[in-house]
């Protein structure tokens, strides 16, 4: 089981009190009647699925409540780094790792033994 950080509670918590909100940081329609029919396709349904670092928008469910967004990859599951939503998507080259990185139960309960 995945310790997911909360920006906004500033601890880590189970994975089973949080919900996948999708992808973080869209560019939304400024007038979305205008648009057209595929335009509006591509806006609303169509995401990438890459391989590797993705941003997504999460939830704190069983918590505060609030959204944040967090920078996971794809391929070991592992997030990178969590912050509060309204703020800029993070340089994750230059950025240090943070308390915000997450580990697993076993792997807590493998290193106390």
């Amino acid at each position: 089981m995945l310790l997911i950080y909360c920006p906004y509670c500033e601890e880590e918590r189970s994975e089973l009190e949080f919900r996948n909100g999708g992808d973080a940081h869209i560019a939304r329609p400024t007038n979305i009647a205008e648009i057209s029919d595929e335009e509006f396709e591509a806006y609303f349904f169509l995401r990438d699925n890459p391989k590797g670092v993705i941003f997504e928008r999460w939830r704190h469910i069983h918590g505060c409540g609030r959204f944040f967004n967090a920078a996971r990859d794809t391929v070991s599951d592992r997030f990178l780094t969590t912050y509060k939503a309204g703020e800029p998507k993070p340089n994750l080259d230059a950025a240090p790792e943070t308390s915000a990185t997450v580990e697993t139960y076993e792997a807590l309960e493998g290193a106390a033994q």
